[in-house]
């Protein structure tokens, strides 16, 4: 049985590269854009991309546009490829609106919306190198980072 999915899998493939398709595993696909991982999770959490929930778990990849949210009791931590490393609290949501880290060609960008709950940002290189670059964005105004750490909360709206 294992012989025979081999064989199907191999002759997608090659009927795939014949019509000029790259076949990769779904999973490849999505951490090729990869542009931090869940480093650590407590309790739930998740991460969504395109419309594909997926709960969070040491490893998940997180993309330009990943929603990432805590539930109750829960913590999250992420890791970005310039070593900027955002922790949440319990019952938060953020989104990773723009990441651009190219420091060989001066481009530099991490942008974030914190819908509600509780952020500590700890900056990375893009940060120390360029901190203007670095936003993030709450309901009532845009967080500028000018230092190496800070704490945010936003209180969901009554």
């Amino acid at each position: 049985m294992r012989h025979q999915q081999n064989i199907c899998y191999l002759l997608s493939l090659g009927l795939l590269a014949g019509l000029g398709v790259a076949a990769q595993p779904a999973l490849a696909q999505t951490q090729s854009g990869a542009v931090g991982y869940v480093k650590t999770v407590t309790g739930d959490a998740s991460v969504t991309t395109d419309g594909q929930r997926a709960k969070a778990a040491p490893g998940t990849p997180v993309l330009v546009g990943s929603q990432l949210k805590t539930f109750a009791n829960a913590s999250l931590g992420i890791t970005f490829k310039d070593n900027t490393t955002l922790s949440f609290g319990p019952d938060t949501e953020l989104t990773v609106d723009e990441y651009l880290y190219a420091p060989a060609q001066g481009q530099l960008r991490l942008g974030t919306s914190l819908v509600k709950g509780s952020l500590n940002y700890v900056s990375g290189v893009i940060a120390k190198l360029k901190p203007e670059a670095v936003t993030v964005k709450t309901p009532t105004g845009i967080i500028g980072v000018r230092g190496t750490q800070f704490v945010a909360k936003v209180e969901e709206a009554q």
